[in-house]
């Protein structure tokens, strides 16, 4: 199982996710600290979730990374991240 799925299984079980989309930007950091050759370190996560409501953007970002605490301390260099609340992410749509 790769990287990407577990970060898929974790958040689909700790968000109940209406939409996740996850890029393996990886391939944009060769030789760079933190890389692997065989990639799967450097991650943009687009996340829209309910569970998000009332919460700020850094509460939110905390969620994701609890979610994804030991991945993060063993294979994830670096998170990008998007989350936001199913109303926000229709507002986004229409723009």
């Amino acid at each position: 199982m790769g990287v990407a799925h577990t970060i898929r299984s974790k958040l689909n079980t700790a968000l109940e996710p209406d939409r996740l989309e996850i890029t393996d930007e990886s391939d944009q950091h060769v030789g760079h600290v933190g890389a692997r050759p065989k990639g799967e370190t450097h991650f943009r996560v687009s996340v829209v979730s309910s569970r998000f409501r009332g919460m700020t953007k850094v509460a939110r970002q905390r969620m994701v990374y609890r979610a994804l605490a030991a991945d993060i301390a063993s294979d994830i260099h670096a998170l990008a991240l998007t989350t936001l609340t199913p109303e926000e992410d229709d507002s986004a749509l229409k723009t």
